[in-house]
């Protein structure tokens, strides 16, 4: 089952986090971000889908050498649409900031520096769909777990939920 699949299940299901409003909240602040960057938003949800594909890695490295109480902690504590430049820095140490933005201009055209400064705005709303699985009770993710469980072939589908969420919520 894809990312977004657990997306929509989370939403549908009363004992998860997931909303409509919550995708909608993700999808206007990605809107946003296109329109005062002057990207469109398809080159946009390329960037979080690269930029996501590094939260998997940092993630998942966490999760090895703390457990899965500690990814999830990151994922509800930084999950969102407002800046934090804590939720950044508790994943990428600044040199790993600056490779994380290499990447992306290198495949966006997008300069890096302006996505090293849009770091904390892209890697909240990456959190934020994780989010969307947490359990309102105690419990697991499974939309956090599917992401981090992932075959790590490098195809992170963060950019292709964000496309389909869109389409969803019809804008």
């Amino acid at each position: 089952m894809g990312l977004f699949d657990q997306i929509i299940n989370a939403i549908d299901n009363p004992s998860q986090q997931g909303s409509t409003g919550q995708l909608g909240d993700i999808v206007n602040t990605v809107q946003q971000l296109s329109n005062r960057t002057g990207a469109d938003p398809s080159t946009m949800q390329s960037v979080i889908g690269i930029v996501g594909s590094y939260v998997r890695s940092a993630l998942q490295e966490k999760q090895a050498h703390d457990g899965n109480a500690e990814a999830q902690a990151v994922v509800n504590q930084y999950g969102g649409t407002s800046p934090s430049s804590q939720a950044v820095n508790s994943l990428f140490s600044l040199g790993m900031q600056r490779q994380v933005a290499e990447a992306v201009s290198q495949r966006t055209g997008l300069d890096a520096g302006m996505i090293e400064q849009l770091l904390p705005v892209l890697v909240p709303i990456v959190l934020n769909f994780l989010k969307t699985g947490a359990s309102s009770q105690a419990g697991g993710n499974s939309v956090l777990n599917s992401f981090l469980d992932a075959d790590n072939d490098g195809d992170v589908d963060i950019a292709d939920a964000m496309q389909m969420a869109t389409r969803y919520l019809g804008r």
